[in-house]
């Protein structure tokens, strides 16, 4: 392909999941079922946790939020998804690809420092249970929701400007099912070198200060527990954290897996397979994870149902 100025380019191509053209149709179908049931989860997570006067609690007011981030990470990549598995060119625009990518950017971020807050509130919750509702206030709740949000919006702004003012060059075709900054490093004309370092010093600094947090809150709690007489009082403190482990675990699993990979086995491919599972796949599991393993949230669900059949009858 000819070397051409792109910096005003109408659209990039987009390679998809799959350049197989016998997997598109079911892919489609997969992928559809995932969205569905990421929106009806999560969208019933913050209708639930918002309406339900039990679930009126620090802990759920996380939920809610993770919710709605779940919700927007989802949304921002999985509609455009669909619609490339159904046309022949998978095109995006100049100024959707870098609203996409800043989106992205920003969701992510929240999320990391999301589980953070809530691996804090379970801290809390378990080592200081007679002070919990005085140290987890509403002042502090919002603080804890509010600084994430305007930190994502911060960096994701940054490294989408920086990305979006400099010159395009060559291929038009992005290695990925959405705009993410790396795949479009590359793309670039002038030397992106020191984008890049900004790049691999911010996701170094989110992943390790986020999951520093975690790790010594739940080293706390873990301690907390081993000092507990009750074996009722054991299995009570395991159940409180349970649902919200196992979200971290699944997450930062999936992130570890794609930042600590040997470069020999490091790719697009690899790169595009673990992006599904954070982007598409996690956001579908967590309101699951949460509402199967929780009775309030169950509780909550059965209240809600029978509300609205005793209207109705």
């Amino acid at each position: 392909m000819d070397q051409q100025n792109l910096t005003m380019l109408p659209e990039f191509i987009l390679l998809g999941v799959t350049r197989h053209l016998e997997l598109q149709g079911p892919l489609f179908g997969v992928f559809l079922l995932i969205y569905t049931v990421t929106v009806v989860g999560n969208l019933g997570m913050i209708i639930l946790t918002k309406v339900d006067s039990h679930l009126q609690t620090p802990m759920y007011f996380f939920i809610r939020h993770l919710a709605f981030i779940d919700l927007g990470n989802s949304t921002v990549i999985c509609p455009k998804m669909l619609v490339n598995f159904v046309v022949e060119e998978n095109a995006i625009s100049y100024y959707a690809c870098a609203t996409q990518m800043a989106f992205f950017i920003m969701f992510i971020i929240s999320e990391i420092f999301m589980l953070s807050a809530m691996a804090y509130d379970r801290y809390v919750a378990i080592c200081n249970p007679l002070l919990y509702s005085v140290i987890m206030s509403q002042k502090l709740c919002n603080m804890l929701v509010g600084v994430p949000y305007l930190y994502s919006t911060f960096q994701s702004l940054l490294i989408t400007i920086k990305i979006f003012t400099l010159t395009f060059c060559g291929s038009k075709v992005i290695s990925h099912f959405y705009c993410d900054d790396i795949p479009l490093l590359p793309m670039l004309c002038s030397n992106a070198r020191e984008l890049e370092l900004l790049i691999i010093v911010f996701s170094a600094f989110n992943l390790i200060t986020s999951l520093l947090v975690i790790l010594v809150s739940y080293m706390l709690i873990l301690i907390a527990i081993l000092q507990m007489h009750s074996h009722e009082g054991r299995k009570k403190a395991f159940s409180t954290c349970g649902s919200h482990l196992t979200v971290v675990v699944v997450f930062y699993g999936t992130l570890l897996f794609m930042y600590v990979q040997p470069v020999s086995g490091h790719s697009f491919e690899t790169d595009k397979m673990t992006s599904v599972f954070y982007t598409l796949i996690i956001p579908m599991l967590n309101p699951l994870i949460y509402s199967l393993r929780n009775k309030e949230v169950k509780n909550a669900f059965s209240r809600i149902f029978k509300n609205i059949c005793n209207l109705y009858i």
